[in-house]
């Protein structure tokens, strides 16, 4: 593992924390951002990004628009509406989906994945005969937790398939993180909680009285929507693929709640890169009580 003040992750995922320059100067609370990942394919391996751009009402750029039914799910890709993650291959209930080394290429829509002993698997999703053979290639790996077919959908137009119907980009804070894992006695992998950004510098869980309240995010504004309820995807070790640790009933025991990141939907778009502020609402004080 890489430490320092950064994302924590393992060296053959490490990403480079870069300042940009010319970013305009904030006052206030401010981060930045220290990660940046897609998931392409729900459930599967994090890809680390330099910088995306972002933009209202529009998902996060290839991330999880590709996920793995778990039997059929009842998703229609001609009315794309919201799944709960349950239908798929996901963390939550298959620890093994995380022995899958999965990486996407947006620009030819190629899938690489490999896992031991099941050699490698290289498909273009678009293609119907890919997509069943990159379930047919999963089907071992998962074994006994295959509840029925395995089938490869997409998600269409600017559908994400995200845990919540409105979870547009989702921050963790690196601070909150720690925090967790010092009351665990453990050092706990950031990337068990599958975020879009990761940020350092916040106050740990000052995240979770933002709801409502606008910030920064590089060069693109947003509106904080709501705390992220953990599940037991963050029981997984990502590089392990071991079930290792019950991380909500840290959370719980340690906070009374199970939290941990923020999402947060944008309203003007702009970039966002390695290195960028990321601008903590400024919270009014109460007033004065009159003398």
């Amino acid at each position: 593992m890489e430490g320092g003040p950064g994302l924590v992750v393992p060296l053959d995922r490490t990403v480079l924390l870069v300042a940009r320059p010319g970013l305009p100067q904030i006052s206030g609370m401010s981060g930045h951002v220290a990660g940046i990942f897609r998931h392409p394919v729900k459930g599967f391996t994090p890809e680390p990004l330099q910088a995306v751009a972002l933009a209202p009402g529009e998902g996060f750029p290839h991330d999880r628009i590709w996920a793995v039914e778990n039997g059929p799910s009842g998703f229609d890709p001609a009315a794309p509406a919201f799944v709960p993650k349950q239908k798929f291959t996901v963390l939550a209930q298959i620890a093994k989906v995380a022995a899958a080394r999965t990486r996407y290429d947006p620009e030819t829509g190629v899938l690489h994945a490999a896992a031991p002993g099941c050699g490698e698997y290289i498909g273009r999703l678009a293609e119907p005969a890919a997509r069943e053979a990159f379930a047919a290639w999963l089907t071992p790996l998962l074994g006994e937790d295959v509840r029925g077919p395995l089938r490869v959908v997409e998600a269409p137009g600017e559908h994400r398939f995200t845990d919540h119907p409105l979870g547009q980009v989702s921050i963790v804070n690196l601070a909150s993180v720690r925090d967790l894992g010092q009351r665990m006695g453990v050092e706990l992998d950031p990337l068990r909680f599958r975020a879009n950004l990761y940020v350092e510098g916040w106050p740990a869980w000052a995240e979770n009285d933002w709801t409502g309240r606008p910030m920064l995010v590089g060069w693109a504004k947003a509106e904080v929507f709501k705390p992220i309820v953990r599940c037991a995807a963050t029981h997984v070790d990502p590089t392990t693929a071991e079930r290792d640790l019950d991380v909500v009933k840290a959370l719980f025991d340690n906070y009374g709640h199970r939290f941990c990141g923020i999402y947060v939907r944008v309203t003007a778009g702009g970039a966002v890169g390695l290195g960028d502020a990321v601008t903590a609402p400024q919270i009014e004080p109460a007033p004065e009580s009159a003398q």
